[in-house]
């Protein structure tokens, strides 16, 4: 009889170190892993940043969404029309007088 409780004895040591081991790597992963404890504060912070880039990119495409608007083809903004000539094509308007700064 002795013998036999010899193995089991192994049998569950093994199974319980295995246990341990698993235990320890899922710990392990829950603290250090890629979303884990320690990841948290990274990751907080990268999102407020994100958020901060994502108003940024929004005020932007805000600006040209009403750019694009005042320049509609069926109806062009003179305002904006005469701002583009002006940049664009160094055209001024008959009444206009220009006066060059050094």
């Amino acid at each position: 009889m002795h013998s036999l409780a010899q193995p089991r004895l192994a049998k569950e040591r093994v199974t319980q170190a295995l246990a341990l081991v698993c235990l320890l790597a899922m710990g392990g992963w829950i603290t250090i892993g890629p979303s884990g404890i320690l990841a948290w504060s990274e990751n907080s912070r990268l999102l407020t940043l994100r958020q901060t880039e994502l108003k940024q990119i929004e005020a932007q495409r805000d600006v040209l969404k009403n750019r694009v608007a005042l320049l509609n083809p069926n109806h062009v903004d003179p305002d904006m029309a005469g701002q583009l000539l002006r940049s664009d094509m160094n055209m001024v308007h008959p009444d206009e007088k220009v006066l060059l700064l050094d």
